[in-house]
């Protein structure tokens, strides 16, 4: 069998669904064509396979490449003063009061060039890059007009064709209340879905519709009015769902089936049984836990216990999580949700995926879908998640390459 690259000499972690654990190979070979994987398994049961470029991987460890599914990592400017006055003992009302929060980011995104953000935003991406991601989600949610919504859903796509890696955009138009809203909820929601998501949609800026369930946000009421119009343009949904308080934002997530619920410190039993019986995708956000010293920590027990997959992502933004090591979040989510190794790895992998809608082609290690892999200088899979501040990334593929 002919192909045109194959990886000799390593151990795999090929995270296909219905394998024991992390479905683990010794002896592991994976061959690849034209960008996807022909074969993965057992070099001893592989068939005749050349290739005019081989690799031996010497013992090292490969898994599928990583998969951030969630992140706001296009804007302006950074929240870092404010950062020092929460320190100082301001709460986020006086900083919000002050002009602050989501508004500053707001501002700098407004004022900077779509060159601006692809620019500010490239260093970040090469430090996930640089981690072993492969596929980046990418969300809006900054401009809060229709102009700087589809400047900032450029600037991610760019991003795409400036590095070696797949990257998914999301529309968050129903994120915060630009100030010119004068604080009509209903009004804003009604320009969301009239004349902002139409616009992106028809330009084919997106790839999924988000949107901020919370009492700072807007209300399952409102943000069912998006997903209504979503709806109609044929984009899959998910939600920022309980973060703060219990609005029955999973639920709302689950009757609109959404990929995702992401967040969910405050989900109860209720709205976890509904995610369960949609199959939508739990995500959790540890940086954003850790960074906004939450102490309500999302009910893990009760997703084990329903059966709700688990994905982990950074939510890279300037405010709540200025993150960008997927690695540091896997063991954060470890360390603060007593997540195993097992759902670690596959949390950034095959649930990630998942929460994208896109596991039919990249997640796992099998055969038909894109050759992304990571190749790591690691003893065994555990210490991905139990370094701290390490990056033991070898060597990283995308689509073969």
């Amino acid at each position: 069998m002919q192909c045109d690259r194959i990886w000799r000499g390593a151990r795999l972690a090929t995270v296909a669904e219905g394998s024991p654990g992390l479905g683990i190979v010794e002896d592991g070979l994976i061959a690849a064509r034209e960008g996807r994987i022909i074969y993965v398994g057992s070099a001893s049961a592989a068939p005749t396979l050349t290739a005019a470029d081989e690799v031996d991987c010497e013992g090292r460890w490969i898994t599928p490449g990583l998969v951030d599914c969630h992140t706001h990592i296009v804007y302006g400017g950074n929240r870092a003063r404010e950062f020092e006055l929460r320190l100082e003992g301001a709460s986020y009302e006086e900083i919000a009061r002050a002009g602050g929060g989501i508004v500053s980011t707001m501002r700098a995104t407004r004022e900077a060039t779509e060159e601006a953000l692809v620019a500010g935003a490239l260093p970040r991406v090469d430090a996930l890059v640089a981690e072993g991601v492969t596929t980046l989600e990418i969300k809006s949610g900054y401009g809060l007009d229709l102009a700087n919504e589809q400047k900032s859903l450029r600037a991610a796509r760019r991003i795409g064709g400036l590095r070696p890696l797949s990257v998914t955009t999301t529309f968050l138009g129903a994120h915060a209340m630009p100030p010119e809203a004068a604080g009509d909820k209903d009004a804003y929601i009604a320009r969301v879905c009239d004349e902002m998501l139409p616009a992106v949609a028809s330009a084919g800026l997106a790839d999924a519709v988000d949107a901020f369930c919370e009492g700072i946000a807007f209300t399952p009421e409102q943000v069912a009015r998006v997903f209504d119009k979503a709806r109609n343009f044929g984009l899959p949904v998910k939600l920022h769902a309980e973060q703060l308080s219990r609005l029955g934002g999973a639920e709302l997530a689950a009757r609109y089936h959404a990929l995702s619920a992401d967040h969910l410190e405050h989900a109860d039993e209720p709205g976890i049984v509904a995610l369960a019986k949609a199959g939508v995708v739990a995500v959790l956000l540890p940086g954003a836990f850790y960074f906004v010293r939450e102490t309500h920590k999302p009910p893990v027990e009760l997703m084990h216990r329903h059966g709700v997959k688990l994905a982990i992502a950074s939510d890279s933004n300037p405010g709540t999580s200025p993150l960008t090591s997927l690695l540091l979040a896997m063991n954060m989510a470890a360390t603060l949700f007593r997540l195993t190794v097992e759902e670690c790895v596959a949390g950034v992998t095959r649930e990630a995926a998942r929460a994208l809608g896109c596991l039919d082609d990249r997640g796992t290690l099998e055969p038909g879908k894109w050759c992304d892999l990571a190749i790591w200088d690691i003893e065994r899979p555990a210490e991905l998640v139990y370094r701290i501040g390490f990056n033991p990334l070898h060597a990283r593929v995308w689509r073969g390459r």
